[in-house]
Order: C-alpha cells, then sequence, then structure tokens
C-alpha cells in the first residue's frame, strides 16, 4: 500500500503534478493541509478531477466528506486521543459509509493498545524523515502487531525492501515525492513495487 502525503504548504505545479501521480495510479492520496481553512480546503479539491476524489483522505475538515465523494478521513494523533473515546458521537453527522478511517501514531505500543478498529495506522519515523529537519529515525519493528501499519519517515524507492522486512504493510511518503526532481517517477518505482 502507497500513500502519498500532501505537501503541508503549496508547491509549484502542486496540482499539475497531483494529476499525474493520480493517473500514474495513486490510489490513496492524504490531503494534509493545517494552514487552510474549510472554504480553502473545498477550493483545493474542486480544482481535482473528481473521477480522482475517491482516492483521497483528508486530515481536516473531516465534514468534507459529506460534500465531497472521499476515499475516508484520518485522525492526527490528538484529534484521535480527543475524540476517538466517544466516536459514536464523533461520526454522528459524517456520511461515513464505506469509507475509511486511519489515524497517525508515534510508538508501536499505542497501536497495540488501540482497541478502536482504524482501517490502518500511520507510524513514524520510521527512517529519518526527508521532509522535516531534526526527525530522527527510529527503526520500529512491527512483525508482531497484527493490525494494517503503514510506515513513514525517510521512504525512497531505495529502502521499501527495509519497511517490508520490520512488517509495515505499506509506506507514506512526502518528501521522497515532493522534494524530488522526478516525484511521477519516483511514484512508479514505488507503486510498481507494492504492487
Amino acid at each position: 500500500m502507497l500513500i502519498v502525503i500532501a505537501p503541508e504548504n503549496d508547491v509549484p505545479n502542486e496540482m499539475e503534478l497531483l494529476n499525474q501521480l493520480f493517473q500514474a495510479g495513486l490510489q490513496y492520496y492524504h490531503f494534509r493541509k493545517p494552514h487552510k481553512n474549510y472554504a480553502e480546503h473545498a477550493a483545493y479539491l474542486n480544482q481535482i478531477d473528481p473521477q480522482y476524489h475517491q482516492r483521497i483522505v483528508t486530515h481536516y475538515f473531516h465534514e468534507l466528506i459529506n460534500e465531497f465523494n472521499l476515499r475516508g478521513i484520518h485522525f492526527q494523533e490528538q484529534k484521535r486521543i480527543d475524540n476517538i473515546d466517544n466516536p459514536g458521537q464523533y461520526f454522528k453527522n459524517l456520511n461515513m459509509y464505506g469509507k475509511t478511517i486511519s489515524s497517525s501514531f508515534h510508538e508501536p505500543e499505542a497501536i497495540e493498545e488501540c482497541y478502536f478498529e482504524f482501517d490502518y495506522h500511520l507510524l513514524s519515523p520510521v527512517f529519518s524523515s526527508i521532509s522535516k529537519e531534526g526527525y530522527e529515525g527510529r527503526g520500529f519493528d512491527v512483525n508482531h502487531i497484527d493490525k494494517t501499519i503503514i510506515g513513514m519517515g525517510g521512504v525512497t524507492a531505495e529502502n521499501l525492501t527495509e519497511f517490508k522486512k520490520l512488517g509495515f504493510k505499506g509506506v507514506g511518503v512526502l518528501g521522497g515525492i515532493w522534494n524530488s526532481e522526478t516525484p511521477v517517477e519516483n511514484f512508479k518505482k514505488m507503486n510498481a513495487f507494492f504492487n
């Protein structure tokens, strides 16, 4: 499973690149724009061909799922801690039928202890981050955890085998795509590894 995470701040030609990634087979795009408000989130989604909306998972403004045919919603760690103890209340006004629910974690133990059934769990940092300065990798081994765990941090086309050995069912990539001179080529290489 290959997830591409949105760059936190807009990058030049972002929409053009994103559409190329979708055309190249991107199935999971995590839409994470912490500095955009609701209207800016909607405007961003409106620039994407609607046929690709069902490949997009939103991190903020989960109610976007009622307005756009998105793949699902994602909980940042703190938002999960704040809301998942009473999930019935949280999901009451969201049209979640057939949608995915995922969350971010920074400790394997937290994934093991989490009773809520997420479709998949993002765990970071596995290796040192490409996009965040000083975000040191911790080399987590998750072979003993029987849940779908996606590794993040320092993902490149060259170290995907390492993630697999550590028990990850896929990777979430940010810097390895958006900080690259050849983002679409990098994506294709990584995607081929998982197919």
